[in-house]
């Protein structure tokens, strides 16, 4: 049953049709017949076992089972577990004792019923847009395992792309999430910023950095989301309102939502087959307007200039004591981060704020804004530059440009994959904030007539 969505387990497993154990028995032997997409870092057999047949106990006891009782799941190994090193991505974290706890997300998701199988491979410090990790190997991309997955959560995405788990988390800071969610060709939230705890995941940019989650539909997605939402006394970001329910996604679908399909610089900055595929995916919905928005090379600088100078804080005491240990493009970056002038820093946080309320001006005539997630589909491994109309352009660099200027500001995004030539190219929704309702209708909209894979 290791195809089956996350929904169907769990009604599966509650109502005695089969047994959570034989559900991740299957699944880690899934996941070890694939490792040759090098998706894991570590996987959990032990424990993995442990709450499969603790869950079957209580179904034996006649308990009400949790909603996602005996759901395999897998997180970044940014995200602590109980008695793990948690790596980040890296070998400097390797020595370090192993966490006292689990991170928040992964106890909700245990108080759910779901059933940790692993940690995925990442970029080093979640600084990368490609997951080829020097320390651990780069992780393939199911659809072409001689192209890459995406970054910097590319093992959470692949996982759930090539069906070893049902459900993966990730953390989102420039477009960690939705980048490899395009290229690999799944589902993927990246909430509001604050609506989900960070509590136990390793920081990179804190001003920016979100937890997201990557499934094979909408439903599951859904389901996920809501058991992992809400305030957390221990994460001063997670704010209260991330205790407001999400409404209920419409049976209206795409009906009466109000569309901006946002050109200009997405249509210069995405190939042809991005921006068809955005198209293609808004014949669903009847009302639908173009619209340009201003500022957006600068808000991609901006948010380039605060991840570079918040995310050499962090690891400025092991840039002069260990630089030789860490990757050498990540360490480059950091250094570049670490000699930013404070003035190009403040000037960054004003145009935040200005740029801030000029997008939060269009949702007074829109609910969803439409984009390509990525300028392209998926690269060779190993590609550093990729053409795009008539230019040649840096690979790393570019797979952002469309998700860093939503970054920004902490705005909700549901991507939503569709085909290009065989490979996967995804769509993003963007929305108001606190408003993951809108970006996860028009999600289901698009996939449930079949526009993406």
């Amino acid at each position: 049953m290791t195809s089956n969505s996350a929904k169907e387990i769990a009604h599966a497993v509650r109502s005695g049709e089969t047994s959570a154990l034989e559900i991740v028995t299957a699944v880690l032997k899934n996941i070890r017949s694939h490792s040759d997409l090098n998706c894991f870092t570590a996987i959990f057999e032990h424990r993995a076992l442990a709450e499969a047949r603790a869950v079957d106990v209580r179904r034996a006891r006649g308990e009400v089972l949790p909603p996602l009782a005996g759901v395999p799941y897998a997180a970044k190994n940014l995200f602590d577990v109980r008695d793990v090193t948690t790596l980040a991505g890296s070998k400097l974290l390797a020595s370090d004792p192993p966490a006292s706890a689990d991170a928040g997300m992964i106890e909700r998701m245990s108080a759910a019923g779901g059933v940790l199988v692993g940690t995925t491979n990442m970029d080093e410090f979640a600084f990368g847009f490609t997951t080829e990790n020097t320390h651990y190997g780069p992780t393939r991309n199911p659809r072409d395992r001689t192209r890459m997955a995406g970054g910097s959560s590319g093992g959470s995405a692949a996982a759930v792309a090539a069906e070893l788990v049902p459900l993966a988390f990730g953390s989102d800071t420039n477009g960690s999430v939705r980048v490899p969610a395009s290229l690999c060709g799944v589902f993927a939230l990246k909430p509001t910023y604050g609506r989900l705890t960070r509590r136990g995941v390793f920081p990179f940019v804190a001003s920016l950095d979100h937890v997201g989650l990557f499934a094979r539909s909408v439903g599951d997605l859904v389901a996920a989301y809501d058991a992992v939402q809400g305030a957390d006394p221990a994460d001063p970001v997670c704010s209260a309102r991330a205790s407001e329910p999400c409404s209920s996604l419409s049976t209206l679908g795409g009906r009466g939502l109000r569309i901006g399909r946002l050109t200009g610089y997405f249509d210069d900055n995405a190939s042809p087959e991005a921006v068809a595929t955005r198209d293609r995916a808004l014949d669903v919905f009847d009302d639908v307007r173009d619209v340009t928005l201003p500022g957006l090379e600068e808000a991609r600088a901006a948010a380039a200039i605060i991840t570079a100078a918040e995310g050499a804080g962090v690891h400025l005491q092991d840039l002069i004591a260990r630089s030789s240990e860490f990757d050498p493009l990540i360490r480059d970056r950091l250094l570049a981060g670490a000699l930013i002038p404070a003035t190009w820093v403040i000037r960054a946080q004003r145009f935040r704020r200005w740029f801030a309320r000029g997008v939060a001006a269009l949702f007074e005539n829109f609910d969803v804004l439409v984009s390509p997630a990525t300028p392209w589909a998926a690269t060779p491994i190993g590609e550093r530059e990729v053409e795009l109309r008539g230019k040649n352009l840096n690979v790393q660099r570019g797979l952002g440009s469309m998700t860093m200027p939503f970054s920004l500001i902490g705005l909700p995004v549901a991507v939503a994959p569709g085909p290009v030539n065989g490979l996967p190219i995804g769509v993003q929704f963007i929305s108001a904030p606190w408003r993951e309702d809108l970006v996860l209708r028009a999600a289901t909209a698009v996939g449930s007539i079949g526009v993406v894979s």
